[in-house]
């Protein structure tokens, strides 16, 4: 049971990964990346850097260009925060 959990947990990150890839080069493009930091239930947590870290358009990013992406990949997850 506790594997069949880890491996549940296992494959939707790298979805997540997966998700986190297609948006990392429009964030490059601006000095910035996001990493995958927890996964808590259906809530992905991720962490900005670079020039994303405090930008005036992260929510925006966050929400229109990340979480979408990131649901296409792991419908799953039902919201993606930053912390």
């Amino acid at each position: 049971m506790l594997t069949e959990k880890i491996v549940r947990v296992s494959t939707l990150q790298e979805k997540i990964e997966k998700a986190l890839d297609e948006v990392r080069p429009f964030l490059a493009n601006d000095g910035g990346d996001v990493t995958l930091e927890r996964i808590d239930g259906t809530t992905a947590e991720v962490k900005f850097h670079g020039a994303c870290v405090g930008c005036k358009v992260s929510d925006f990013t966050l929400k229109g260009g990340i979480e979408t992406t990131v649901k296409k990949y792991a419908p799953e997850i039902e919201r993606v925060i930053a912390v």
